[in-house]
């Protein structure tokens, strides 16, 4: 999927790094340690749109999850019941337990926007990466972000998230491909509660990338991946530059395994590894304001009702 610029359209739809060694050198992203400069590699490489550079989204460009700021956001405006950020507390720590299947974690989080208008969602997701999401992108990643597209490179935000989640960002570092998960419209244009399929997940979004690069003639063999997550390994193990960023346990062991470089990346406040259920707390302090308005309300009298004749 091409991502529209903010005042054209949205973007297109698409179905500090080390060699296990002693860093030399520390970057300028307040928490970074390389063993060699990432942007130096990059302009020394092949230039060229047959070069792709393909980025996740959730710890890699970002410190933390996207879904988390969106989740948060509808408690605070009201958009959101209790039910349903206790339904995705659940969810999330059943996923993080082994007990559900990032498919079904999916799905239970779009039933919530049954009914909704994507035009109107897409309006919030704007505002919440400006409010909240904007200032966790990381510097270097951003720079990296650059480099590929001054060296024409066919650049490519490839996330399991959703388009809210997803779009935005995209935007905000001017990538114009996305390959994400989009929501099923109904008749009537509003979100049916369901997502379209196959899920982007794993090697489903390993396929999706590889369908997007048969179109556009990008060599994997010649191009890079920058992810966090071991659910990415199958599309890892396809690009000829894999590079990991703030790996988790799985693609840690499976980056030293194969030597592969690793960038750790840092905003300030926040370094390491996305954790999974790191979001709760910040959920449960929106959940909770959300319960004292409820409270308040129900505490309220009903306003005078006005006789309008009809």
């Amino acid at each position: 999927m091409r991502v529209p610029s903010k005042t054209n359209s949205r973007p297109l739809l698409h179905d500090g790094w080390s060699r296990n060694c002693t860093p030399t050198r520390r970057a300028h992203d307040g928490g970074v340690t390389l063993s060699s400069d990432p942007l130096a590699q990059i302009e020394a490489g092949p230039g060229g749109p047959e070069v792709g550079a393909f980025f996740d989204l959730d710890g890699t460009l970002i410190a933390g999850f996207t879904a988390t700021a969106h989740a948060s956001d509808r408690l605070r405006t009201g958009k959101a019941r209790i039910g349903e950020v206790l339904g995705v507390i659940e969810a999330s720590v059943r996923y993080k337990l082994g007990r559900m299947q990032f498919e079904r974690l999916l799905v239970r989080a779009a039933t919530y926007l049954r009914d909704e208008s994507l035009t109107e969602l897409s309006a919030v997701a704007d505002r919440v990466y400006t409010e909240h999401v904007a200032h966790k992108v990381y510097p270097l990643m951003r720079e990296i972000v650059s480099a590929h597209q001054k060296r024409g490179h066919t650049v490519v935000l490839s996330s399991s998230a959703l388009t809210i989640h997803a779009e935005p960002v995209a935007r905000a570092l001017g990538i114009t491909d996305v390959v994400c998960n989009t929501f099923e419209l109904g008749a009537n244009g509003l979100l049916t509660g369901r997502v379209n399929t196959p899920i982007v997940w794993g090697r489903q979004k390993a396929a999706a990338v590889q369908r997007l690069c048969a179109e556009r003639g990008v060599e994997l063999t010649r191009s890079y991946f920058y992810a966090d997550g071991n659910e990415d390994a199958a599309l890892m193990k396809l690009v000829g530059n894999p590079r990991p960023v703030n790996p988790r346990p799985g693609l840690a062991a499976l980056a030293q395994t194969n030597d592969w470089p690793v960038l750790q990346v840092a905003v300030s406040g926040h370094s390491g590894p996305a954790n999974a259920l790191g979001h709760l707390p910040g959920l449960a302090k929106a959940a909770g304001g959300a319960a004292v308005r409820a409270v308040a309300r129900r505490g309220k009298p009903a306003p005078p009702r006005t006789d309008q004749g009809w």
